[in-house]
């Protein structure tokens, strides 16, 4: 797996990690049970402090979407949205959502937006087949 993460950029590079291995499961580039790398190993890749990692896989952990073991490491492990994820995510993206509208974006073009990144994602297509 490829990280790319602008460390130069305003979003936190801690919240950059976590955002692209959420990405990479959507892809199913991480499937569960694969490992992620060690944090000291990111960290030097990166140049960055090994506990900017281990704030990233500590909020994936608590998200419920890595397990965190001494043997193994940090191993993907998505669970099933429950409720309060639901909830969650729906006020994040009413919000996001409300900055397409405040900014012009036609709802066609919202709507084709998100269909086309719905579709970037292998997971969604197998889910579409069924």
């Amino acid at each position: 797996m490829i990280i790319n993460v602008d460390l130069s950029g305003e979003v936190p590079i801690y919240q950059q990690l976590r955002d692209r291995v959420v990405e990479a499961i959507a892809e199913g580039e991480l499937i569960e049970g694969s490992a992620l790398p060690a944090t000291r190993a990111l960290a030097a890749d990166f140049g960055i402090n090994f506990h900017t990692v281990n704030k990233a896989y500590d909020l994936m952990r608590q998200q419920g979407l890595i397990r965190l073991n001494r043997k193994t490491g940090a191993v993907v492990t998505p669970t099933p949205a429950d409720p309060a994820f639901r909830a969650e995510w729906t006020a994040r993206a009413r919000t996001l959502l409300a900055e397409a509208v405040a900014k012009g974006l036609r709802a066609d073009e919202v709507l084709q937006t998100c269909r086309s990144v719905l579709d970037s994602f292998g997971a969604t297509q197998a889910e579409d087949a069924r």
